[in-house]
């Protein structure tokens, strides 16, 4: 077969999901570039709407109206998704470090992670005070304020609340939070201090006086040229002798760069932003571009705004493609005037634009619909028309011109010649760092035309091999995942992992692409093989049409120690050590319709190794253990019966589930295995009864990386589950017990009640 991808020959890296990149992400979403990766690096899973942020403090919106998920966007773009922070950026070697993953390669790189208020400029501030952005941190000290603040009686000083900043984003908080507390019954008092000899001063003085007099009606006491010298605990001091007496204090003052901007060897203006020319590219490094308010544009400047981080979106969406075919960039010239809308805490706001003032309830109303729209687009996806991915021999102009040229290159092989090349793969090994064991006579350490590993004297050898297609737009962590999967049957049979050969099959591209793809999923393996003792001893690779991976491990074992899936006892108690979901989560995830916080949960529990879990139900006695994976609950626990020729009961209400997987199974969402998996339905003994639950489905569900299922005897049962919560494993639960099989093995009974 031939294949039909496009093989990767650029690399779009983009970092942050701020306002400029969600267009340039959608915008790939609507029209793929053949032969470019998008990969997105955020710290954020979900990204908030500036214009919408007062509202939401204010109470008008809900996190979700006021935030744009992230994953979900990446997934109808088609493109990677590393959830992490970046640490630094090696310009020389193209590289993106990151705070829990592997380096990220680039051939494009675009930067659009916004900025924050400069916590340095005044001695403790960064100790006391609250400042606006990043907005996750302030939504979280938001939250605990309004959380932990009780309605004060009469007797009680009420909270005296400070905002640091007079531009528009201080006003609005003011009002804002005002309303909100107002709203809870909290009784607080409320100061605005500005260094600016007026309010709004980048504003017309309409816009001011009108804003003088809603803070005055509303008992809000101005500072204006009110310089802050320091920040105590409990009190502003400002140069003009003033102390200000504080409860709760915002920080709004002017964005500060991040810190990394300054060591990244990028040109940057005098304040340290990231200087860049009217196409949007950095004036030092013609392969970085970047956006927003972490950029500056000296034949342009602009004020540190969300409209113009909005406006650079498409701008920069093109500049970003014409980049990645190599050809000419466009020039971008922003608005000198541009509209602006502030509210005022109620659902009332001032519109400006230039000399230009309007104001009342109706600009609240046209406020709303715009930002609503904006977010729409961002929310909302339309359904691509099905068909194959773009044709390697479908060339455009917007195509990069490596393209062009690999379009006349002889296709790829199949059998032997479609292995990764041994450049590649040398490349890929010496960055890899797999541990040694002396019981691994041949490896990768001195390869040869297979592993060589000795089994000590007594111990007999455990096999087993998975391999799957990825799932995930992230290398790395499929990579973790994966050899998780894999690495449980030794674990639950309480085998110790011993060798592994890993199988990879990556997309087509040009070197740099595939070697990039490999490193990342073979670096995830690594890691969780290194941890759990167990030596990468050598695998295959080979190109394809898209990333699966999977591994073949060895392990060893006493064989009188070792448990297999029968053996139960009538009485013995079932316990499962992780919650179910990852297959409706994932199944929802592939249509969009699950929620990036759902995934990340998944992710979180997939990650977690089931060897601690093995070794305390083997240490508690455990008469049987298997793995909860492809033939969801019910399966594995039917083969466990069938090898145990007993029954079981199973209290529905005990079996915990993943963050979302009740939604999502409510919504008729299922794994395209759930059919033959619900085959099964007839060892159910009270199968009508049972089908009755809404949330029946879960108990066929595939699991990928899922926990352990454990027979214990009645009265370790308790110890055992204890101790697994205590090394962390909070979602283990004790969700039936075992009986005789009598005139039905096999049988499983769902106890009364059920979860609705």
């Amino acid at each position: 077969m031939t294949p039909t991808a496009a093989p990767i020959v650029k690399e779009l890296v983009l970092i942050g999901g701020g306002h400029s990149h969600v267009e340039v992400i959608k915008s790939f979403g609507m029209r793929p570039m053949a032969g470019v990766r998008v990969t997105l690096i955020s710290k954020d899973i979900n990204t908030p709407y500036s214009g919408m942020l007062p509202g939401y403090i204010a109470g008008h919106y809900t996190f979700e109206e006021t935030h744009v998920d992230l994953r979900p966007l990446a997934n109808f773009a088609g493109a990677q998704f590393y959830h992490s922070r970046i640490t630094r950026i090696d310009l020389d070697n193209r590289l993106v470090h990151c705070a829990n993953r592997p380096p990220v390669r680039f051939d494009v790189l675009s930067i659009n992670t916004g900025s924050a208020p400069d916590l340095d400029a005044v001695s403790g501030a960064r100790e006391h005070a609250l400042p606006v952005k990043p907005i996750e941190r302030f939504i979280a000290g938001w939250e605990e304020l309004t959380n932990g603040a009780q309605t004060k009686g009469d007797d009680d000083q009420p909270l005296r609340v400070v905002t640091v900043g007079g531009g528009a984003g201080g006003v609005e908080l003011t009002l804002a939070t005002q309303f909100a507390l107002k709203q809870k019954g909290i009784e607080a008092e409320f100061a605005l201090a500005t260094e600016s000899e007026t309010i709004l001063p980048t504003h017309n003085r309409k816009v001011q006086r009108t804003y003088e007099r809603i803070l005055r009606e509303r008992n809000v006491k101005i500072h204006t040229g009110c310089k802050i010298t320091e920040v105590r605990s409990g009190e502003l001091a400002a140069q003009s002798s003033v102390s200000i007496a504080y409860d709760v204090l915002f920080w709004v003052t002017n964005a500060a760069p991040p810190r990394w901007a300054k060591t990244s060897e990028l040109r940057v203006d005098a304040a340290g932003f990231i200087a860049i020319n009217d196409r949007l590219q950095s004036e030092s490094h013609p392969f970085v571009f970047a956006a927003g308010d972490v950029a500056s544009c000296e034949a342009h400047p602009r004020p540190k705004s969300g409209v113009f981080a909005v406006r650079q979106g498409p701008p920069l969406a093109r500049n970003l493609r014409l980049a990645c075919a190599d050809r000419p960039l466009e020039p971008f010239r922003p608005q000198k005037k541009f509209l602006s809308l502030i509210s005022t805490g109620d659902q009332y706001a001032v519109a400006s634009r230039g000399a230009l003032a309007l104001r009342g309830d109706w600009v609240w109303k046209w406020k709303d619909w715009i930002d609503r729209r904006w977010m729409r687009k961002y929310q909302e996806f339309p359904e691509m028309k099905p068909g194959s991915p773009p044709s390697r021999s479908a060339i455009n102009d917007d195509e990069p011109s490596a393209i062009k040229t690999l379009s006349e290159a002889p296709m790829p092989c199949g059998g032997c010649g479609s292995k990764v090349g041994s450049t590649v793969l040398s490349r890929v090994l010496k960055r890899l760092h797999p541990i040694k064991r002396a019981d691994v006579l041949v490896g990768l350490d001195a390869p040869d035309d297979a592993a060589i590993t000795e089994t000590p004297a007594g111990k007999v050898a455990a096999h087993t091999v998975d391999f799957f297609r990825s799932f995930l737009n992230d290398p790395y962590t499929f990579g973790k995942i994966a050899s998780n999967h894999a690495l449980s049957d030794i674990f639950a049979m309480g085998a110790e992992p011993q060798s592994a050969l890993a199988m990879a099959v990556v997309p087509y591209g040009v070197e740099s692409a595939v070697e990039e793809q490999l490193f990342q999923v073979m670096t995830g393996a690594v890691e969780v093989l290194n941890e759990c003792g167990c030596a990468l001893a050598g695998g295959h690779t080979s190109e394809g049409a898209e990333l699966s991976f999977g591994l073949s491990v060895q392990g060893l074992g006493f064989r009188e120690q070792l448990l297999r899936k029968g053996g139960m006892q009538p009485g013995d108690r079932l316990i499962l050590t992780k919650p179910l979901g990852t297959g409706t989560l994932f199944a929802a995830d592939m249509r969009r319709k699950a929620k990036g916080v759902w995934i990340e949960s998944a992710i979180e529990s997939m990650l977690v190794s089931n060897q601690a879990a093995a070794e305390i139900v083997h240490r508690h006695g455990a008469t049987a253990c298997t793995d909860v994976t492809g033939f969801g609950l019910l399966g594995h626990l039917v083969e466990m019966l069938k090898a145990s020729n007993a029954s079981a009961e199973i209290d529905f209400d005990q079996i915990s589930l993943l963050p979302g997987a009740a939604e999502t199974i409510r919504a008729g969402i299922l794994s395209s295995l759930h059919p033959d998996n619900l085959r099964l339905r007839r060892a159910i003994a009270n199968v009508d009864e049972a089908m009755e639950r809404e949330l029946f489905p879960i108990l066929f569900d595939p699991q990928t990386s899922g926990g352990l299922l454990a027979g214990l005897p009645v009265d370790s049962a308790d110890d055992c589950l204890s101790e697994l919560r205590a090394e962390g494993l909070l979602h283990s639960q004790v969700i039936g017990s075992v009986n005789k099989g009598g005139d039905s093995p096999t049988s499983v009974t769902i106890s009364q009640g059920g979860r609705n």
